[in-house]
Order: C-alpha cells, then sequence, then structure tokens
C-alpha cells in the first residue's frame, strides 16, 4: 500500500541522444505519473528543451537538490529487439521502470508534445509565407540523414518521383537540420534548416502526412497522430517502432542479410571520417544514385509510397 502522507520523490532524467530518441522518453515520463500519480515530480536534462515545453509532468528541480535523484536513461533493450517483440516506444519505459524498482509499463502508445490553444491556432510557416494565408493540405518529409545512419537513406531520386506524381494531390515541405545531409528537391517548399523545433512542432501538427525513415520526423507525426510513411528497408525489425497511423514499408527478409533479423548496420559506405561506424557497412550497397543506398532501401518503390499519400490525403 502506498503512504500517501510520503513527499513525492523527486526524479532528474537525463538523455543525450537525439531528438527522435527524446520524443519515446515522453512515453516514459507519461506512463510514469499515469501509474503512480503524485508519487513523484520530473525533471529532465535533454538536448532540445522545446520537447518538454508545457509538459504537466515536468516540475523544475535543481540539479544540486539534495532530494533529486538523477537517473542516466538508457533503452538496453534494443539488443533483444531482433528475439522479442520490444517496441521501442516502451523501452525507456521498461528501463525507469527498473531504475526506481517498481513496475512499469508504456500507459500512451505515443509521444506527447504539449502545444498551447495560442500555438495551435496560429498560423503555420506556410500559410504566412507561401500560400498567401490560404489553408491547404501539405505534407513534411525529410529526405537526408545525419552521417551516423546513412543506410537509413531512401535514393533522393525517389522522393523526388512522389513529389512529382503527387502534384495537385499535396503540398510537399521538405524539413531537417541544415548540417545533415540534404539534397535539395524541387517542386516542394525548401525549409530545411529555417525552422527551430517549436515551429517544426506546429508545422507537423497541422500537416496531414509525414514521409521519410524512422527519424524525429517519425516521432512527431506520432504525437499528432499524423499519418506517416515510413520507409524501414531492413535495417530494423518491424516491431520495433509501430504507431498506431504509421504506414510501415519494410525488405524483411527480402535479401540475406535481413532474412529474418534486422541487420543494424549504420553506413552505407564508409565516409573516412575516423568514426567507428566506418565498420558497420551494409552488405548490398547500390551505387550510382545520387547518393548511395542500401538495397533494402532502393526495393521500396516510389509507387508503394505514392498509392499510401493518394489513399491516405484528403482534399
Amino acid at each position: 500500500m502506498t503512504d500517501k502522507s510520503r513527499s513525492p520523490q523527486k526524479l532528474i532524467l537525463h538523455c543525450r541522444l537525439s531528438p527522435g530518441d527524446v520524443m519515446t522518453m515522453t512515453i516514459a515520463v507519461e506512463s510514469l505519473h499515469q501509474t503512480y500519480p503524485g508519487e513523484y515530480l520530473t525533471d529532465v536534462r535533454t538536448p532540445v528543451p522545446d520537447i518538454w515545453q508545457h509538459n504537466p509532468w515536468i516540475t523544475p528541480i535543481r540539479d544540486d537538490d539534495p532530494e533529486a535523484r538523477s537517473i542516466e536513461m538508457h533503452y538496453p533493450q534494443i539488443h533483444r529487439s531482433n528475439q522479442t517483440l520490444i517496441n521501442f516506444a516502451s523501452c525507456y519505459t521498461e528501463f525507469l521502470g527498473e531504475q526506481i524498482g517498481r513496475p512499469l509499463y508504456a500507459r500512451v502508445n505515443r509521444p506527447s508534445i504539449y502545444l498551447t490553444d495560442e500555438e495551435r491556432s496560429w498560423a503555420t510557416m506556410i500559410q504566412e509565407h507561401f500560400t498567401h494565408g490560404r489553408k491547404v493540405p501539405y505534407g513534411v518529409l525529410v529526405a537526408g540523414t545525419k552521417c551516423d545512419y546513412t543506410i537509413k537513406q531512401w535514393p533522393v531520386e525517389y522522393y523526388q518521383e512522389v513529389i512529382d506524381r503527387t502534384l495537385g494531390v499535396i503540398q510537399w515541405v521538405q524539413i531537417g537540420e541544415k548540417t545533415h545531409n540534404h539534397h535539395y528537391l524541387e517542386r516542394c517548399i525548401n525549409l530545411v534548416g529555417q525552422t527551430t523545433h517549436r515551429m517544426l512542432h506546429r508545422l507537423v501538427y497541422h500537416s496531414s502526412i509525414g514521409v521519410g525513415p524512422v527519424t524525429y520526423l517519425l516521432h512527431l507525426c506520432a504525437a499528432f497522430e499524423k499519418p506517416y510513411v515510413y520507409l524501414a528497408g531492413g535495417r530494423e525489425p518491424v516491431t520495433f517502432v509501430n504507431y498506431p497511423k504509421q504506414h510501415t514499408l519494410h525488405t524483411m527478409g527480402a535479401l540475406p542479410c535481413c532474412q529474418s533479423n534486422g541487420c543494424w548496420r549504420s553506413r552505407v559506405v564508409p565516409l573516412g571520417d575516423g568514426d567507428e561506424k566506418d565498420g558497420s557497412l551494409c552488405e548490398n550497397p547500390v551505387i550510382g544514385l545520387k547518393i548511395p543506398t542500401a538495397k533494402c532501401m532502393a526495393m521500396i518503390t516510389p509507387d508503394e509510397v505514392v498509392a499510401i499519400v493518394k489513399r491516405t490525403v484528403r482534399t
């Protein structure tokens, strides 16, 4: 039986990973407070504070608070994702339960981003700068990758074909970090490097669909219950990333390298930058495209993506 007279335990949760990883950590925080209401106060230390803005479960806690416990958040469950039906959405939650020594399971099926009523009412960047105030259906895509995991790249030529074949169906917006590897696409709105995190959140909130690999955008679309065409290839088990409105296009079982398990490789070809990920290379690179691409990704056709867009987007 819980002792209601005790003060809530203070937890400071640390995560130094990318925004997409931090997004799944919001599930752990949400689940903790739903499972043990009033028993914990939580604060976070992550690279993207905007993800936690207006989150009702975040309470400012000083680093030197003697009553606070700091926890470095990890998701070691990933190492059994090829053997069991572990979902990325529950990994941080399971780890946090182990750290506090109490049963803890994911109580929600998607990450959490909290926008205020005022934020939701603001005109989108698309209305403000490109459509003269008119509301038009638009989709958001990320057509590049970071240097660490270039194996997530879908052929740039395929992204362009999807845009060209859905003209008049939806307006496309290309997003991403300016410091990452992006080839700019034609006949779409280029917002690469032009959004803060909070601006990106509002952009996705008002969008109709997203397209790309497993990345920050995927988790944002899940948070706002937007359809997302997940270009998965054969790197990760199909069950590892799975949200309700996600359309997963994978090639698991189509090649020897991903016949029964995700390969979990990092890069398509070596970059020669001294990173150890040059030792984790694709077994079947496709050379001759604008960017070297893993065969498992190149096997996903624009036809598949176009079909999903056309049946999903309501004009």
